[in-house]
């Protein structure tokens, strides 16, 4: 039997551009919902380190947003919030490849993979409610307003795949969540009401989109054929 990743005799590495969006769940969207999806663009490095383990580096930068009409939960309904803002993510980790992709005598190359990073992101957004609630005799403001800026860490980790379209030329799939450290990025956090919000959940972001990317391929010169061998060669 043929083993399932044969011996490397090159180095790979790609460049590529991703299309897609940006989706938020925390207290304004509870739960996964496609139509949440903000615009976003993500630009990536891959370097393999060996046949099914390659390290990559990428930026994300998109819109973010949740809206509570979109539940028919009570506290959303009675809340009534809308949160928008702008998303940048600068991220590097491990992709892990099921089949060998780099196999040239393989006619259709493809795979799934698995990737997990680490991530720095900065994060602006502004949250409001259209309800009207009384502050003090005679006046009133909205139930819910507040923006924040912010840098955190996260740990995106997802699956995709990616088949090659010739050569050089490959496209690619992918869907990925990203568990950060706080609860304040939809700004419904520890200093809320709590009628108004859930302080022992943390906000998530997800990403999903397409991507095309470009191949460039290495080959090493082995020591033999080399014109100046040194004298420890």
């Amino acid at each position: 039997m043929a083993p399932a990743f044969a011996q490397k005799n090159q180095v790979t590495s790609e460049l590529g551009l991703g299309l897609g969006g940006i989706n938020y769940k925390g207290e304004i969207a509870p739960k996964y919902r496609f139509g949440n999806n903000q615009p976003a663009v993500m630009v990536f490095y891959r370097r393999d380190i060996s046949a099914p383990v390659t390290l990559r580096a990428s930026a994300l930068l998109g819109g973010i947003g949740g809206t509570d009409n979109y539940f028919d939960l009570p506290l959303n309904q009675f809340r009534q919030a809308r949160m928008r803002g702008t998303l940048l993510e600068v991220a590097a980790g491990l992709e892990y490849n099921f089949l060998d992709y780099y196999d040239l005598r393989r006619r259709k190359r493809w795979t799934p993979y698995y990737f997990l990073n680490v991530a720095g992101f900065y994060a602006s957004t502004n949250t409001e409610s259209s309800v009207q609630a009384s502050i003090a005799e005679g006046s009133v403001a909205n139930l819910v307003a507040g923006n924040n800026a912010m840098l955190s860490i996260a740990v995106p980790t997802g699956v995709g795949i990616k088949y090659a379209l010739s050569h050089h030329w490959n496209l690619g799939l992918e869907i990925g969540a990203r568990f950060i450290f706080t609860d304040l990025l939809d700004n419904l956090g520890d200093a809320t009401p709590l009628p108004l919000a859930n302080p022992h959940d943390n906000d998530w972001y997800f990403y999903n989109g397409i991507s095309i990317s470009y191949t460039f391929y290495k080959i090493p010169c082995p020591k033999v054929y080399r014109s100046k061998p040194s004298p420890l060669e």
